[in-house]
């Protein structure tokens, strides 16, 4: 028999155990599955296992809205991260819910049933499952590849080139000359990790990044918890943290010449005196073009000064056998290179959807409120902000979606489709001016010129509006289901297992 769920959800990272955590609280008696196509909790967190491999958000507003963080760290590793999201999958059950090994790759919308028809490949077969309502956590990158540019002369290269994305278990760097190409997140956190074990680590950079340096501990958020206790004390620091968060963006994009001054002083107090700071940590493009990259402690400017870490400013001509030649002329020896170029984004995972047997292309549907798409009942997806933390819009997200799913169970609705406006016109749903983000930019849904298909990057704005807002803003269409559904029920709603209605409980 083909297995039926309330809720399908699409993996089990930060954002889709997050969300079942919401689902769960909200409404107990429906039933749920979370759809992995790995075989472990975690996503990008599990993914990820290059040294060094932290976030580059504090955890305060990484964190989730309902668990607090309560390590020292602001600035958390790697594996801290992996252990709060599976600790809060383990702690009510939801680890139980995980269909590991499932990847999904088609979701077709029945109108007549009110429902999905979901596939996912499992063991060399694909399953079928159906559910009334799909959200989709699944990220917007690609997890079996990262990207790398074509490089002439890659293959004449004697020494082993390693992406990020596929660290080996077994590589050992210590005491070998490691050149890593980038200077975005990854590199900045990469570079003073290998630096204390290899002889030299050489960051080679096409154009500098804006790095700031930023305490590892929240001396404020420590001592804050030690007088108020945890649960008290991280929804102040949150508040306190996104405000500055908050401030800096603004500034960034309304005084860029003021932060612009304010970043390169922070980097001349941080480097040795006399250095390059024009060439190497003055970049082109104004603060928040693209995501700022934190240094804790400023570990990146310590492994300068210590001599242990060069910046290189330069392109790439090609590879060669014992390391790289650059335009300048200038060559890099190297026995290690890795490649921190970046990333490929994939929109929904690549699951092919479609409404009524009608393929959906992505890049022609408009994003609702960025969290479900015009045209699409029934549908909902996680896409954090660019200029905060992820878990900030996954819970908002996640709040909407039980709002909405009790709007539906009050008026008793089986479906509900935003319709955009004729007169809206699109924009960028991903508003960073990053490589990664303008390679794959037309690929993903669009944005819209005004609300509520805007994309919102205010966390204070989407509180209001999905947290607050009216469900029923005249801009979705909610239905109920005017035949016998394919699902098992004749009654006018989609039934659950049980022979209650979609969300009775």
């Amino acid at each position: 028999m083909i297995e039926h769920f309330d809720v399908l959800i699409v993996g089990a990272g930060l954002s889709g155990i997050g969300a079942v955590r919401h689902l769960q609280s909200a409404f107990p008696m429906r039933t749920f599955a979370i759809l992995e196509a790995r075989t472990a909790i975690g996503g990008t967190w599990d993914l990820f296992r290059y040294p060094g491999v932290r976030s580059d958000s504090d955890m305060y507003t990484l964190g989730y809205r309902f668990r607090p963080w309560t390590d020292a760290k602001s600035i958390a590793n790697g594996p801290s991260i992996l252990r709060y999201v599976r600790d809060t999958a383990t702690e009510t059950g939801i680890h139980r819910q995980i269909r590991f090994g499932h990847r999904v790759t088609a979701a077709d919308w029945s109108s007549a049933a009110a429902g999905w028809t979901v596939l996912a490949e499992h063991d060399g077969s694909t399953s079928e499952l159906t559910c009334n309502f799909l959200y989709v956590c699944s990220g917007y990158y690609r997890y079996d590849r990262g990207y790398t540019p074509e490089f002439t002369g890659i293959e004449e290269f004697r020494g082993k080139v390693v992406h990020p994305q596929h660290w080996p278990e077994d590589l050992d760097y210590a005491g070998k000359h490691v050149v890593v190409i980038g200077s975005g997140a990854t590199a900045v956190t990469l570079v003073p990790a290998l630096a204390e074990s290899a002889s030299r680590v050489t960051m080679l950079q096409r154009s500098p990044t804006y790095i700031v340096p930023a305490p590892a501990e929240d001396a404020i958020a420590n001592r804050l918890r030690a007088l108020l206790g945890p649960r008290r004390a991280y929804q102040i620091t949150r508040w306190k943290n996104l405000l500055i968060d908050t401030l800096i963006y603004q500034l960034s994009r309304r005084c860029p010449t003021m932060m612009r001054k304010l970043i390169r002083s922070q980097a001349i107090e941080e480097l040795p005196d006399g250095y390059d700071v024009d060439t190497h940590f003055k970049p082109t493009y104004g603060p928040w073009d693209q995501r700022l990259c934190l240094a804790p402690d400023g570990d990146l400017f310590r492994s300068i000064r210590q001599g242990r870490v060069e910046v290189v400013t330069d392109r790439i001509e090609r590879f060669a056998q014992d390391g790289l030649r650059l335009e300048s002329g200038a060559e890099l020896t190297a026995d290690i290179v890795v490649t921190a170029t970046g990333l490929d984004l994939l929109a929904f995972g690549g699951i092919r959807l479609a409404v009524d047997e009608k393929p959906i292309k992505l890049s022609e549907t408009m994003a609702y409120k960025g969290t479900m798409l015009g045209g699409i009942p029934n549908l909902a997806f996680t896409i954090g902000y660019t200029n905060a933390s992820w878990t900030l819009k996954a819970d908002l997200v996640a709040e909407f979606v039980c709002r909405l799913l009790k709007y539906m169970d009050k008026h008793n609705y089986d479906s509900c489709t935003p319709w955009p406006e004729p007169a809206v016109t699109p924009a960028p749903l991903l508003d960073l001016q990053a490589g990664y983000v303008l390679r794959a930019v037309d690929q993903f849904p669009t944005a819209g010129s005004r609300r509520p298909w805007r994309l919102g990057m205010s966390y204070a704005h989407d509180v209001y509006i999905l947290r607050h807002g009216r469900i029923a803003d005249g801009t979705i269409r909610f239905a109920r289901c005017k035949s016998q559904s394919s699902f098992g029920t004749d009654d006018h709603r989609t039934a659950r297992p049980d022979g209650r209605a979609m969300g009775a409980g």
